[in-house]
């Protein structure tokens, strides 16, 4: 089998109340990868808040595309080293990182199909039903848009529920955490994100002022660039740390694991160099006995956190419109039983290109 052709474009997506007082619009970087077998990969990234989105799609397009025309798809660990080591003077994080996500996601989707098989199977499976977190509670939400998505995510079975904290007055996050807790009572669990807002003082002082509340854990306290302050926070309080949505390697990672800087590793598929890296860090970090909970795309984290003996929680922002994709993974009690169609089992609906594709 050979690579014949591979097309890329963005797809622009509004979101729906409450995310869009935060995030009016989400963008995807698509890159669909034909082969002179019929069968075509689908690789996507989010680039979340739209940012950034036309930079991957051209680095993507210019750089790392022709590296693949022409190859053979299911060499996708030769294929991955090739995109990784291409750009030595670019490291491969940001733009580059989603680029090659978008890509190597597209590749192992064509493994999958090839093979007849659901990519959690095909990787060795730990589980077919996931349980997730919802998400969300940013800090244009009213205390009432607040509560209200919580209790929604709640209504769909979620056991958690994850807020942001960005005021810059810590009693204010303690008073909107508090306000959630007493909406949905014990059977639900919370989890706190500062979004790498704070320094390490302040994210000492916040985390004390919430230790009592029984967090599941407290989400990038500061800068994701500084493990070093991720590590003396984790080590200060008594909330787990959880992060590395914005790191990119299983370099990054070790690094994280070595300093002790989390309990809960948060690889995003579509930035951490996609399912070929993310499933190296995953399996990097069993063996430290440090859990994995993937960012966001829970579509695609499905099958990592199913391959994953480690893998805990999916995160569910239940933002994508109908008319997206043929058909979403569908939260029931709480957890996301994942498809058995071949490959990722993601595509694009009818008509979606059509509707959300820029230029």
């Amino acid at each position: 089998m050979k690579i014949t052709g591979i097309e890329s474009f963005v797809l622009r997506i509004p979101t729906p109340k409450p995310i869009s007082l935060e995030f009016p619009e989400h963008r995807l970087v698509v890159a669909s990868i034909q082969t002179d077998e019929g069968l075509t990969g689908l690789g996507y990234s989010l680039a979340f808040g739209g940012g950034g989105a036309e930079a991957i799609q051209v680095y993507l397009e210019t750089r790392l595309a022709p590296l693949l025309v022409g190859e053979d798809p299911l060499f996708v660990e030769r294929l991955w080293e090739r995109m990784f080591r291409f750009d030595r003077g670019i490291k491969r994080q940001g733009v580059a990182a989603y680029a090659l996500s978008a890509l190597d996601i597209g590749l192992w989707d064509i493994v999958g199909k090839a093979a007849g098989l659901p990519l959690y199977k095909l990787w060795g499976a730990a589980s077919d039903r996931i349980p997730a977190y919802g998400s969300g509670g940013w800090p244009r939400y009213t205390l009432a848009d607040l509560i209200g998505e919580a209790e929604r995510y709640a209504s769909m079975g979620c056991r958690y529920y994850k807020l942001k904290i960005h005021d810059p007055d810590p009693r204010v996050n303690r008073q909107r955490v508090e306000a959630v807790r007493e909406a949905l009572g014990e059977g639900v669990r919370l989890m706190v994100d500062a979004n790498q807002k704070l320094d390490v003082v302040g994210a000492i002082r916040q985390a004390r002022l919430l230790e009592d509340l029984d967090l599941v854990w407290y989400e990038e306290p500061v800068l994701a660039d500084d493990i070093a302050a991720c590590a003396e926070v984790a080590r200060s309080v008594r909330i787990p740390v959880a992060t590395g949505e914005n790191n990119y390697t299983r370099f990054e990672f070790r690094e994280l694991i070595e300093r002790g800087a989390a309990r809960y590793l948060m690889p995003d598929v579509c930035r951490a160099n996609g399912f070929s890296e993310t499933l190296r860090i995953g399996r990097l970090a069993a063996a430290h006995q440090v859990a994995v909970s993937p960012h966001v795309v829970h579509e695609l984290s499905l099958h990592v956190a199913g391959a994953l003996a480690n893998g805990f929680l999916v995160e569910f922002i239940d933002w994508t419109p109908p008319d997206l994709f043929v058909e979403m993974p569908r939260c029931e009690d709480g957890h996301f039983r994942i498809p058995d169609r071949p490959g990722h089992g993601m595509a694009l609906a009818p008509g979606a290109e059509r509707t959300y594709r820029v230029g």
